[in-house]
């Protein structure tokens, strides 16, 4: 019978991967890039006259 300790190490080590580590970094940058250009959008989308 596994210990319950033994769930919580392995999902810990399993968020500890680099791959996930990878996909969890390239989430949070692009939410946040797409945060900045929704609050201040580019200049290509509203040109001076």
């Amino acid at each position: 019978m596994a210990n319950k300790n033994d769930s919580k190490t392995y999902f810990l080590q399993y968020l500890s991967l680099a791959p996930v580590l990878a996909v969890i970094s390239v989430v949070v940058s692009f939410v946040t890039w797409a945060l900045i250009n929704y609050y201040f959008p580019d200049i290509l989308m509203f040109p001076n006259p």
